[in-house]
């Protein structure tokens, strides 16, 4: 625990201390209105310095602050703008960046790992890391057959910073829930929580990599780097370059937004039914934007990292997801209904009204209505208030339906998905990528559709 940044009471020290700075910008809010300043004024006040605390602990912390820090900011957007903006720039540099570790300890864990020659693997090996994420950090190297490659070394005692850190979030998670309005954050706690043995364990993350690595070998649109070595707490994979996502977020041009918003949804729904797998950790710092796309090198292609967290899914995504969202834009109320009962979305003991149902539904899939949907922070933001607001039908509706567990990760990570395009602001031709991918979204054809022109003819 002593090579991570903070020794473990010093962590729990930081991560404690949160409640307490919030419970004291309440008084000062208290304080605040006393003197006669306005509710909506002070609120925006108290949320927005909570937000530039929090993460700015979680900034300076490996771990699960990090890990949680990072599925919390791709929600950024559907924060309040009074809100987001001023510690948006603090969001995008924990999608990519940490405090790195010691070269003595990187040193210590490759001889520990790869054998005390180690160095011998390598013609060439960067000492500083070029990136660092919750649980390890990466180093440019050159493998001994010349490949630039990209070595990941685990931190020492990774796992037990991300549970302790995890277990000590979700004693206050209730005095985070306002942060991301519409989020409930104790399910994404334990849900990272669950995953901490899976995205430890490089051989899982390394096979995950190789699947995808040799499904999209060929793809004019998608580059995965294949693994080169793996053993444990160090995983080699091929290097890289490119523009990264966060970056395109910030400052990228209006070509470059859109096309990486329909790569991030082409990945997202292709994936699942090319591998049987789900990238489950979309955050923008898991993707870069390259050159040489199948216009030329002008256009761009999606390069993808980080396997570590995925959703076995060998059928690809559910069928039912498919058919109740045609459902939906088809307005089969009922349909809908009896489907969602069925998936456990609506538990036995409840009765709800179908048209109501349907009516919450109807804006979350209007992206899949139109040919071309533009996303936007002010959409999201719209979709989020609605679902936060106690005085909304939505509100309370939402209150009654049920999440299943199989669903859990694939909602996380379509809604996460969903946060970057509207961070991104990019137009997604997506209804186009639902057809093609989704089972069951596209409507079937009878044997008489498909016969038709050719007797025809």
């Amino acid at each position: 625990m002593s090579d991570l940044p903070r020794k473990a009471v010093t962590r729990t020290a930081k991560l404690a201390a949160l409640p307490l700075g919030f419970a004291g910008r309440a008084t000062w809010g208290l304080g605040k209105r006393i003197v006669g300043e306005s509710a909506e004024i002070v609120g925006q006040q108290l949320q927005q310095r909570t937000a530039e605390q929090l993460f700015k602990v979680l900034g300076e912390l490996k771990g699960g602050a990090m890990k949680f820090g990072q599925a919390l900011s791709v929600f950024e957007s559907a924060l309040p703008e009074e809100v987001a903006g001023p510690y948006r720039a603090a969001l995008t540099k924990l999608q990519e960046a940490a405090p790195p570790m010691p070269t003595r300890t990187v040193h210590k864990v490759l001889g520990e790992r790869l054998g005390e020659d180690w160095r011998e693997m390598f013609t060439e090996f960067e000492d500083k890391p070029a990136a660092a994420a919750s649980i390890g950090q990466v180093h440019r190297a050159i493998w001994h057959d010349g490949r630039e490659v990209a070595v990941k070394v685990q931190y020492p005692g990774a796992g037990e910073a991300l549970l302790s850190d995890l277990n000590q979030l979700s004693r206050f998670a209730r005095l985070l829930g306002p942060l991301v309005p519409g989020m409930d954050v104790k399910p994404l706690l334990t849900e990272l929580k669950d995953r901490v043995a899976e995205e430890l364990d490089y051989d899982l993350e390394a096979a995950a990599q190789r699947s995808h690595a040799g499904e999209f070998a060929d793809d004019p649109d998608i580059v995965v780097p294949d693994v080169v070595h793996q053993t444990e707490q160090v995983l080699i994979t091929e290097w890289i370059d490119g523009v990264p996502l966060s970056e395109i977020i910030t400052d990228g041009t209006r070509e470059q937004r859109d096309r990486a918003g329909q790569l991030l949804a082409h990945f997202l729904f292709s994936g699942p039914a090319r591998t049987g797998l789900l990238h489950a950790d979309p955050h923008p710092g898991n993707f870069r934007l390259l050159p040489g796309g199948p216009l030329g090198e002008d256009d761009w292609r999606l390069g993808v990292l980080d396997f570590g967290t995925v959703d076995r899914l060998p059928g690809g995504l559910p069928a039912p997801i498919g058919e109740s969202l045609r459902m939906s834009l088809d307005g089969e109320a009922e349909a809908v209904y009896e489907r969602l009962c069925a998936e456990g979305f609506v538990k036995e003991s409840i009765e709800l009204d179908p048209d109501a149902v349907l009516d919450y539904l109807s804006p979350i899939i209007e992206p899949a209505r139109v040919d071309a949907f533009t996303f936007t922070r002010g959409w999201m933001r719209g979709q989020a208030a609605r679902i936060a607001d106690p005085r909304s039908p939505a509100y309370q509706l939402a209150k009654q339906l049920n999440l299943p567990p199989s669903y859990l990760l694939i909602h996380r990570v379509t809604l996460s998905t969903i946060g970057v395009l509207c961070q991104l602001g990019a137009t997604v031709r997506l209804r186009d990528e639902l057809e093609e991918w989704l089972t069951g979204f596209a409507p079937e054809e009878t044997d008489d559709e498909v016969e038709r022109p050719a007797a025809e003819g």
